[in-house]
């Protein structure tokens, strides 16, 4: 998961910080795959009945495929498998692709925090009402991952 997560940010989180969200019981880890390579992880931190997107990344050369949009469906359902009704989530207000997804995925803006990432661009805060029927859409392999 480190190693997707440094091709796809910077700064990125280290294997210890990934490691160490992933020994609470509250973290929920999803990988994808394109035959036998992933392609893709995301992070969330499922409590109560509200979920958070920690982060999401699909390497650069698998990006445009729909493997984002497969790993944030799969990250919905299991959310919403987990009690959750509400998934949250910030997006800098420079990544257009990100933004385009969630919007066409029916999140709304509900915030914005001002000079958020370190390259000083704006988060956007987007909320998303889970429909809680555990159906996980699309043919792109997702895997559940825990240590």
């Amino acid at each position: 998961m480190a190693q997707v997560h440094s091709l796809c940010f910077q700064p990125f989180w280290s294997e210890g910080e990934i490691a160490a969200m992933m020994h609470m019981p509250t973290t929920v880890g999803l990988l994808a795959w394109c035959g036998d390579a992933i392609v893709g992880m995301a992070l969330y931190r499922v409590a109560a009945d509200e979920a958070e997107l920690l982060t999401i990344g699909v390497v650069p050369a698998h990006r445009g495929q729909g493997a984002g949009a497969q790993i944030l469906a799969c990250g919905e359902a299991e959310a919403a498998a987990r009690g959750a009704a509400r998934l949250f989530l910030e997006v800098s207000t420079l990544n257009s692709s990100a933004k385009s997804l969630y919007l066409r995925t029916g999140y709304s803006q509900i915030g914005q925090r001002r000079a958020y990432y370190p390259d000083g661009s704006d988060a956007l805060v987007l909320e998303k009402a889970l429909s809680g029927d555990g159906q996980r859409s699309g043919s792109q392999p997702i895997t559940p991952f825990s240590e």
